[in-house]
C-alpha cells in the first residue's frame, strides 16, 4: 500500500476519536463516577473486593470511606503474591505484566501491575489519543509518510513464576499493536537491548537511515541520543539527518531546563514539541493544543481520580477529594484506582489544575521531592522557573542539577546546597546564584520569609559539577536510560553528598 493512502488512512482512524474525547471533556464527573462503578463491579468478586465488600458499595462516597488510602509498601505484599502467579487477589484478570520502577524517592525495586486492560485500554489508547490531537491540531501533518523513533529504557524483559517484569517501555515495545511497530524506529530487537552504552550507538546507526518524522522519549536521555546522532553524522542540525522531521513527543521530567538545547539542534520555528504525563502506574495527561504548556487531564482510560492538597498532605487533617471539587491554582497529590487493581493508591506526583472547564493541570513536582525543612515548601515547579531566569539572565545552558538543605548548626542558620552541570556556564557565578535566589522568592513567598534578613536562611551555595557528572552517577546506580534520574530535590543530603564526592 503507497505511504500517502496508508497516511491517510491512520489520520481518519485516529480522529474517530475525537467525539469521546469530547464527550468526557463535557460530562467529565459522569464520566469519572461511571468509571469508578465499572472498576468496582469488575473487581467485587476479587480477594480485596470482598474484603471491603465492593458488591455493596453504591456511591462515591461509600467507596472514600470503606477504603483507605495506599501506598506501593501498603501495596507490596499482594503485588508479590500476584508475582508468584496467585490470582483474583486486586484485580479479576491474571496479572502477566509488572512494570519495574526503582523510583527515585526509594531505593527499593517497585513492581507496578500491568494487566491488559490497562495496557489496551489506557497505555496504547493514549499513545492513539496522542496522535489524534495533534493531527487535529496539524492537518497538514505528513507524521506518517515517515517513523517515529521511540527511545525506551535500556532494562530487558525477564520471566519469574509465569509473570515478566522490566521498565514499562519494555513492556510496551514487547507487545506493541502491529501499527505501532510498522510506524516506529528503532526495531524492537534494539529497543529492547540491555547495555544502554551499546544500544545507544546501535540506534543511531539504525535511526540515520530511516526518514524519522517524530521523536519520542524522555528529554534528558532523547538528547544525550541526539547529540549522537549530530556526532556521527557531522550535520549542522537535525533536519539535515531528518529533512521531515515535524515533532517531539516528551514527558516524564520538566521540560524547561532542555528547551534552549533542543531549539538549536532543531531551528525551525514550525517543529512541534508536544508533552505527556505518564507513569508505570498509567497514562494521565496529553498536550491537546499547540505550543500549550496545559495538559488534558485524561478521565476514560480507567483511572478514577482523587486529590489530596498538598497544605494538607501527611497531616491529621488531610482531606481527600474527587475530581469534582478541584480547584484552580492549588497544588495536588495524586491518588488513582485502576484498572490494573490498584486502589486509592498515591501516585506521589503534585498537580496544579490550569482549568476545569476542561480539566487541564501542570505537573509541579514530586510528593517527596521538594525541601521544606525550615518551612520553606520548595517545589520542583519554583526551582525550574528560577534557574530558567538566572540561566536568561547569564547565558547559561543547565544540563542537570539537584539541592538540598544545609542544615543549622549552633547558631548557624541553615541555606540550600546546590550542584549543578552546565553545557555552558554562566558568564558570572556571582550574577548566577543572586538571580536564582531572588527568582525564588518571587515564585515562592514561603522562602521569601525565610530569606527576609537571613531570617531563617542563607543566600543559596551552588557548586558546578564536572562534564558528565549526572551521568556517571546514574551509570553507578545502574540508572542509565528510560526515565531514570537524580532527584532534584530532597530534604535529606543522600543524593547531594554522593555527587559532591563524585565531583572531586
Amino acid at each position: 500500500m503507497p505511504i500517502p493512502i496508508v497516511n491517510s488512512i491512520a489520520s481518519w482512524f485516529l480522529k474517530k476519536r475525537s467525539h469521546q474525547i469530547e464527550l468526557f471533556i463535557k460530562y467529565p464527573i459522569d464520566v469519572q463516577n461511571e468509571l469508578l462503578e465499572n472498576l468496582i463491579q469488575t473487581a467485587k468478586n476479587t480477594e480485596i473486593g470482598k474484603l471491603y465488600d465492593f458488591a455493596s458499595i453504591k456511591t462515591y462516597r461509600e467507596f472514600a470511606e470503606r477504603l483507605p488510602i495506599t501506598t506501593y509498601e501498603e501495596n507490596q505484599e499482594r503485588i508479590e503474591r500476584a508475582r508468584r502467579g496467585e490470582t483474583n487477589i486486586f484485580w479479576p484478570t491474571p496479572i502477566k505484566w509488572f512494570a519495574k520502577s526503582s523510583g527515585t524517592t526509594n531505593a527499593k525495586s517497585k513492581f507496578i501491575p500491568v494487566s491488559t486492560a490497562s495496557l489496551e485500554q489506557c497505555h496504547y489508547a493514549a499513545s492513539k489519543d496522542l496522535l489524534c490531537m495533534y493531527l487535529n491540531n496539524n492537518e497538514d501533518s505528513q507524521l506518517f509518510v515517515g517513523k517515529s523513533l521511540r527511545l525506551g529504557g535500556s532494562k530487558e524483559l525477564y520471566k519469574e513464576n509465569g509473570t515478566i517484569f522490566g521498565d514499562l517501555s519494555a513492556i510496551l515495545i514487547d507487545n506493541m499493536p502491529f501499527w505501532a511497530e510498522y510506524s516506529s524506529t528503532p526495531s524492537s530487537e534494539v529497543s529492547l537491548m540491555g547495555d544502554w552504552e551499546t544500544k545507544m550507538q546501535a540506534i543511531v546507526d539504525e535511526t540515520i537511515k530511516e526518514n524519522v518524522t517524530s521523536l519520542a522519549g524522555v528529554p534528558s536521555w532523547m538528547l544525550v541520543l541526539l547529540n549522537n546522532v549530530m556526532e556521527t553524522t557531522g550535520k549542522g542540525n537535525l533536519f539535515e539527518v531528518w529533512p521531515n522531521l515535524e515533532v517531539y513527543f516528551h514527558g516524564g521530567v520538566s521540560f524547561d531546563p532542555y528547551i534552549e538545547q533542543y531549539n538549536k539542534l532543531l531551528p525551525k520555528d514550525s517543529f512541534r514539541y508536544y508533552e505527556i504525563y505518564n507513569a508505570s502506574e498509567g497514562f494521565f495527561a496529553i498536550q491537546d493544543r499547540n505550543s500549550s504548556k496545559e495538559l488534558l487531564l485524561m478521565l476514560d482510560y480507567g483511572i478514577f481520580y482523587e486529590f489530596i492538597p498538598t497544605d494538607s498532605y501527611g497531616s491529621p487533617s488531610q482531606k481527600i477529594i474527587s475530581l469534582e471539587d478541584v480547584e484552580v491554582n492549588k497544588n495536588y497529590a495524586i491518588v488513582i484506582t485502576t484498572n490494573a487493581g490498584l486502589w486509592r493508591y498515591k501516585v506521589g506526583d503534585t498537580v496544579r489544575f490550569t482549568s476545569v472547564d476542561p480539566y487541564r493541570i501542570k505537573v509541579t513536582g514530586r510528593t517527596k521531592h521538594h525541601i521544606n525543612v525550615f518551612g520553606e515548601e520548595l517545589i520542583i515547579e519554583n526551582a525550574e522557573a528560577a534557574l530558567k531566569k538566572a540561566s536568561l539572565v547569564t547565558g547559561c545552558e543547565i544540563v542537570e542539577y539537584t539541592a538540598a538543605p544545609i542544615f543549622m548548626e549552633g547558631k548557624e542558620k541553615g541555606a540550600h546546597e546546590w550542584i549543578i552541570e552546565f553545557k555552558d556556564p554562566p558568564k558570572s557565578f556571582k550574577t548566577f546564584s543572586e538571580t536564582l535566589d531572588q527568582a525564588l522568592m518571587e515564585v515562592n513567598s514561603d522562602y521569601e520569609a525565610k530569606r527576609f534578613n537571613n531570617t531563617t536562611l542563607n543566600a543559596p551555595t551552588i557548586h558546578q559539577g564536572r562534564n558528565h557528572l549526572f551521568y556517571d552517577w546514574l551509570k553507578q546506580h545502574d540508572k542509565l536510560g528510560g526515565q531514570h534520574k537524580v532527584p532534584r530535590l530532597s530534604n535529606t543530603r543522600d543524593f547531594l553528598e554522593e555527587l559532591l564526592q563524585l565531583n572531586k
